[in-house]
């Protein structure tokens, strides 16, 4: 059967454990350095902790080695690989193919998606050099996806959730433009949240102020099927600078929708062990969430752009009707607001303005401010429900193994048995004199009793099997034996869990199908221009962070189109006529659009 991996983020080793708990397959999180998320750095401790912990489930855990490298950090960069190695870590997600170079450990390669993982040949050399994985480019159509699978043997990832960067994942260089914050560098200023100006070649405005290169959310939680048809085995969702909240939310989420799958069908199974039980309604408008868009799967690039606000809007949950001074009433929706809901609606201008509920009293919605802006007609969102929010804050999810149990007597006593859902097993024996029970009855029911409360462990029940005859037991002796199997079980468990390695590096000299590389192909390093002239690459420019740019050069790619947006596509019937060049500005910088029609891209360009 094939395996499905439900991937989570982590920013830190608490987000780690949660992930695992409401059901993650799998988590990657970053190290102390060298992660293309520099605000989400971790200790080596905590990714050792986390690995042992995921482990239990069979779960994996991989490091974000994902940045490119300069000359003076490979061997940082080695040693971390190797620091990962020795705390248990199941595989590198990496970007800069001078690693490759390296004398790195056995663990597994995963290809970033900022290596911009769009078409089969670049896949296909990347399996051929021994990587095991590649996260595909958020951008590809499920035809193209498909087209992937159909001319590689590689393991296929892609993220189905979450925060969109506008532009090709490291193809991206406006940040660094802007400030030198570079996002192949991890410490990208997300430049594409920001208001921009959008400006004609004749100096008209077209767009004032507005977000105009801000993207909704992704959320393919009801194409899973289709991508699973394509050819994806791991689903992939974004987040590791996000709260806890909603690391619990979107993965109890996404974990019930793939189960819902694997329930019908017979040539797929879960990716790691156990069963989570979740304690809450997950949905993910829940948590932070700017509007949903499935992202171009269908090949359709309309409607995925949020130009009003790059905030969390939240869950749509009524329209106005009437209003006063400090309350409104709703058209549906008013019966699930509570007193400390935070509302918001964009008022006439399209600015977000935020309320927080004070007290509802049938339709009407009391709230704590003023309400400049509201008018009947407009559509109420809820991104803080205060509910919801304390539901997440106990025990919000618990996963457990079945276990089955055997309890029978032996010539010397009693002994305890236990098998896992994995076939993991481990036994206590307890020599004692058998004392026969005066109550044989009570004395069958208090063993089954004690020896079924599992409580907090890690095991649920699955059958329990007495192969004795009644005797006295105290209730404290059965305790301590199940106890300590418990504790065996786990420890066994821990001991027999065997991680992936990756083969030597393969000597092929399978040729790259590019032989000239500009600067996005990211090549920062001695050791990735020694890997690539092996394989063919005979012209190689500096990285975009290696070499100042010049006038001209292109900072972003991107499938968002703001032509089309404004109704001015060439390849509709009657376009909108604009006075082109466009250009948009932002604090005195301005960049200049290009528009590649037979790809259907976007290109920002450096005046």
């Amino acid at each position: 059967m094939t395996p499905i991996e439900l991937l989570a983020p982590a920013k830190d080793l608490e987000c780690g454990r949660t992930a695992i708990d409401h059901g993650a397959d799998a988590v990657y999180m970053g190290g102390p350095s060298f992660g293309a998320r520099a605000a989400a750095d971790n200790p080596m401790r905590d990714l050792e902790r986390l690995s042992r912990y995921a482990h239990l489930y069979r779960a994996k855990v991989y490091l974000t080695l994902n940045t490119i490298l300069f000359d003076n950090e490979l061997e940082a960069a080695r040693t971390l690989a190797r620091q990962a190695w020795e705390a248990g870590v199941d595989a590198l997600i990496i970007q800069d193919m001078g690693l490759l170079e390296l004398d790195l450990p056995s663990l597994p390669l995963i290809a970033s998606t900022q290596m911009h993982n769009a078409d089969a040949s670049h896949i296909r050399f990347l399996e051929q050099v021994g990587f095991h994985r590649v996260i595909l480019a958020r951008e590809l159509s499920l035809k193209q996806i498909s087209e992937i699978r159909r001319n590689t043997g590689i393991e296929l990832e892609s993220f189905v959730h979450g925060s969109l960067c506008v532009s090709y994942s490291g193809r991206c260089y406006l940040s660094a433009a802007l400030g030198g914050r570079s996002a192949n560098r991890g410490a990208c200023g997300q430049p594409c949240r920001l208001p921009w100006t959008l400006i004609d070649a004749q100096g008209r405005v077209l767009e004032h102020n507005r977000h105009l290169l801000s993207l909704k959310d992704m959320d393919r939680s009801d194409y899973l099927s289709d991508l699973i048809a394509s050819g994806i085995t791991a689903f992939k969702i974004e987040g590791r600078l996000k709260d806890i909240a909603y690391v619990k939310n979107v993965t109890a989420f996404y974990r019930t929708r793939i189960d819902t799958i694997l329930n019908t069908r017979t040539d797929l199974q879960r990716a790691s062990s156990g069963r989570t039980e979740i304690f809450f309604t997950p949905n993910p408008c829940k948590t932070f969430h700017r509007g949903a868009t499935d992202y171009l799967l269908d090949g359709d690039t309309h409607n995925i752009w949020s130009p009003d606000t790059p905030k969390s809007i939240g869950e749509e949950i009524g329209t106005v009707t009437q209003y006063g001074p400090n309350w409104f009433e709703l058209a549906g929706g008013s019966d699930t607001i509570n007193p400390g809901d935070g509302l918001c609606f964009f008022d006439e201008k399209k600015e977000l303005q935020g309320l927080q509920v004070v007290r509802v009293t049938g339709r009407r919605v009391k709230v704590h401010l003023s309400l400049n802006g509201l008018r009947p007609g407009m559509i109420i969102f809820r991104n803080h429900d205060h509910q919801f929010f304390k539901q997440l804050e106990g025990v919000s999810a618990v996963r457990r193994l079945a276990l089955h149990l055997i309890f029978r007597q032996t010539p010397n006593g009693f002994e305890l048995e236990g098998t896992d859902e994995d076939g993991i097993q481990a036994s206590i024996t307890l020599p004692i004199a058998k004392e026969p029970a005066e109550k044989p009855q009570a004395a069958m029911d208090t063993i089954k009793k004690q020896l079924s409360s599992l409580g907090y462990s890690m095991f649920s029940l699955a059958s329990l099997k007495l192969e004795t005859k009644p005797y006295f037991l105290r209730t404290s002796v059965l305790n301590r034996l199940r106890r300590e199997l418990i504790t065996k079980l786990e420890t066994t468990r821990a001991q027999t869990y065997e991680r992936l390695t990756r083969e030597s590096m393969p000597d092929s000299m399978v040729r790259y199908p590019v032989i000239e590389f500009d600067y996005s192909y990211n090549i920062s390093n001695e050791a990735a221009r020694e890997f690539y002239r092996k394989h063919g690459v005979s012209a190689i420019e500096p990285a975009f962070e290696v070499q100042a740019p010049e006038p001209g050069t292109v900072v972003m790619t991107t499938k968002h189109c703001l032509r089309r947006c404004l109704s001015a596509c060439l390849l509709q019937k009657t376009p909108a006529r604009l006075a082109e060049p466009l250009f948009i500005e932002n604090n005195h910088r301005r960049f200049r659009l290009a528009f590649d029609c037979t790809d259907c891209r976007m290109l920002v360009v450096m005046e």
